[in-house]
């Protein structure tokens, strides 16, 4: 079997190495040695002042909404995974949600002001598959009507637009470290603000509301992630170019082996220097999609409908029509990419693609 994806494990001694250090310790949690080092290491590597490692992507999405103390409306996007609208309606809130650009995937910023009134506090857009949204225009919409902004940057390691981190746009950036991230900690995320106070608020937020030992200032949460995530994260974080640069070499192969057969690709911004994250494309129709996963899963080959269906579909939001965003979601699938994922593979996927789409069954 050919996975969509696949978690990407360092050589088992180096991870030992670490879990031996935490044993010595017998130091688990609460922002130990490890911990700090991979919060100083990624900020580092991403070119960050700040970033928290926290829980998972979604805790980061629920510390980001109660840290900028949101309430009322929050404009987003439909396309998306669930968590991004989960947490808007966990911390209270409801989700507005707007179409997206056909092209990027990304909530059109078009739309938004269209969208914005009296009970509007804030704009939660999320980098789809990596990809910057159109982050000038979000924050000059949002310096108008005094609006915050969160990115929901899940996909985004190692993604820079023009020459800075995707990380350092709006006031709090989320990203996602789960096992099948580009960059992973097995289960974790973590938080980036540029401002100071956000950061502080961040801080105290993660960690039960502490301030001092004995001492509580607002509502607060365990947020914090532990040693043992820290070691697999210090453990990757090594092998990050060498998963950068095969994402990009097995991506620019599927480009190879799939031109000619008409499908459509999400189109990157321009200035991004990308990661390469997933690869999706998109088919003329939805009935063509369904046929060529057919044939994938009768090759053993794993393929994900992502993100299908959209959100304003969920039964605790009220249903909206957005017919860009529901076209997209019917037609587009993601294709097997890991670092594990040989060109052999890759060749085999592109075979099932092209029988299916030339009827030559």
């Amino acid at each position: 079997m050919i996975p969509v994806t696949e978690p990407f494990l360092p050589p088992q001694q180096e991870f030992q190495k670490y879990l031996d250090e935490v044993w010595k310790r017998n130091w688990l949690t609460n922002n130990g040695p490890l911990v700090v080092e991979l919060e100083r290491r990624l900020r580092e590597y991403l070119g960050l002042s700040n970033l928290l490692f926290v829980t998972n992507g979604t805790i980061g999405l629920q510390l980001a909404i109660k840290a900028l103390d949101l309430k009322g409306e929050i404009i987003t996007t439909p396309f998306s995974y669930v968590a991004t609208t989960s947490s808007i309606v966990w911390e209270g809130c409801t989700p507005r949600f707007v179409d997206i650009d056909a092209n990027t995937f990304n909530v059109d910023p078009n739309l938004i002001e269209s969208a914005i009134n009296e009970n509007t506090s804030a704009i939660l857009a999320t980098h789809v598959f990596g990809n910057p949204c159109d982050v000038d225009r979000i924050d000059a919409i949002a310096r108008k009507y005094k609006l915050r902004v969160i990115y929901d940057a899940a996909h985004c390691f190692g993604v820079n637009y023009h020459g800075k981190s995707i990380l350092s746009y709006g006031d709090i950036s989320v990203i996602s470290f789960h096992a099948t991230k580009l960059f992973h900690t097995i289960e974790g995320g973590a938080v980036v603000s540029t401002d100071p106070e956000v950061h502080r608020n961040l801080i105290q937020l993660r960690n039960f509301g502490h301030f001092g030992p004995y001492r509580f200032k607002g509502l607060g949460i365990n947020g914090k992630n532990s040693e043992v995530h820290a070691a697999m994260g210090l453990c990757n974080l090594q092998y990050a170019e060498a998963i950068l640069n095969k994402r990009k070499y097995d991506s620019e192969r599927y480009d190879q082996l799939l031109e000619g057969l008409g499908l459509m690709k999400q189109v990157i911004v321009p200035g991004t220097d990308y990661n390469y994250s997933y690869y999706s494309v998109l088919f003329d129709e939805e009935s063509t999609l369904l046929k060529t996963m057919k044939i994938l899963e009768q090759h053993k080959i794993a393929s994900r409908r992502y993100f299908y269906p959209i959100l304003s579909t969920l039964d605790y939001v009220t249903p909206v029509s957005l017919p860009i965003a529901e076209n997209v979601s019917r037609r587009i699938l993601c294709l097997p990419i890991s670092y594990q994922i040989t060109k052999e593979q890759i060749g085999r996927v592109c075979d099932c693609i092209s029988r299916s789409l030339s009827n030559d069954l």
